[in-house]
C-alpha cells in the first residue's frame, strides 16, 4: 500500500516516545474518558442516524471489538478507509519486529502506550475513528490482539460486500488461467449474489497438487495427504477369506 511506506519510515517515533521523560507524567482523567469512549464508541457519530447492524455476528474479545469499530466506521460511512488503514498497521507491524514487540510488551506502561499510538497514528493521518479506536486499544493493553481484530473486521467488510474468502495453496504460483478455472468453479458453488475473492498461498511442504481452504471447508487434494493416505493404506493388514 502506497501509505506502508509512509507509516513504517515513522516507527522510530515509537523509540522517541518510549525515551521522552514526559510520558511518566499521570493523566488523572485518562481512564474516564477511555470508558466513555467504550461505552458510546459505536453510537459516538449522533443518536438521529439509522441502527447499525454488522452483517456477521463475530464472538470473543477480538469480534467485540471488531464489531463495535465496524458500526462507528458504517456510521461515518469509513469502512474502507478505516479497513485500508488497520491492513497498513498489520503490514507495518509484520515488516517492524520493534513495533511488534511493542504492541506485544505488557510492561509498557498505558500512557507511554497512548502517546506512541496518538503520534504514530496522528502522523500517518489516520481516520480519527481509526486514531480513537487504537487509543482505546492501547488504553486497555490489547495491541497485541490487533492482528486479529483486524482479521475479524475484515470478515465484516467482505460480509457486507457479499464476498467470501478462498485461499488456495499451492507449490507455485497457479498459471493465470488455472486459478481463472478455479474461481469460476468456486463461484459455480456459491452461486449468485455473492463473490469469490480467491487469495494464493505457496507452501512446498504440500509437494504438489493444491489444497482449498472454502466457505469454512477445506478440500485437501495435495500429493502430501494423498501420500500419506497411501501409507496408510499400505500398513493395514488385508484381510482374507
Amino acid at each position: 500500500m502506497a501509505m506502508s511506506g509512509r507509516f513504517g519510515s515513522k516507527l522510530s517515533l515509537i523509540s522517541k516516545v518510549l525515551q521522552t521523560d514526559a510520558l511518566v507524567t499521570q493523566r488523572p482523567a485518562a481512564l474516564q474518558q477511555t470508558s466513555e469512549v467504550l461505552r458510546n464508541y459505536a453510537t459516538a457519530t449522533g443518536t438521529k442516524e439509522a441502527k447499525v447492524r454488522v452483517p456477521l455476528a463475530l464472538f470473543g474479545g477480538s469480534g467485540n471489538y471488531a464489531s463495535a469499530l465496524y458500526i462507528a466506521a458504517a456510521k461515518a460511512n469509513a469502512v474502507e478507509k478505516v479497513e485500508a488503514e488497520l491492513l497498513d498497521l498489520a503490514d507495518a507491524s509484520a515488516r517492524s519486529p520493534m513495533f511488534s514487540q511493542f504492541t506485544q510488551d505488557l510492561s509498557v506502561p498505558r500512557d507511554t502506550r497512548l502517546k506512541a499510538i496518538e503520534a504514530i497514528t496522528a502522523d500517518a493521518k489516520f481516520s480519527d475513528i481509526t486514531k480513537n479506536f487504537l487509543s482505546v486499544l492501547a488504553h486497555n493493553g490489547r495491541l497485541r490482539h490487533i492482528d486479529t481484530i483486524t482479521k475479524r473486521f475484515v470478515e465484516l467488510t467482505m460480509a457486507h460486500k457479499g464476498e467470501v474468502s478462498a485461499i488456495v495453496t499451492t507449490v507455485i504460483p497457479l498459471p493465470a488461467d488455472e486459478e481463472k478455472q478455479l474461481k469460476e468453479t468456486l463461484q459455480e458453488i456459491i452461486g449468485q449474489g455473492k463473490k469469490v475473492k480467491l487469495t494464493q498461498k505457496i507452501d512446498p511442504n504440500i509437494l504438489g497438487g493444491l489444497v482449498v481452504e472454502f466457505s469454512q471447508k477445506v478440500f485437501d487434494m495435495s500429493i502430501r495427504t494423498r501420500t500419506r493416505q497411501m501409507e496408510r493404506f499400505l500398513r493395514d493388514p488385508i484381510d482374507t477369506l
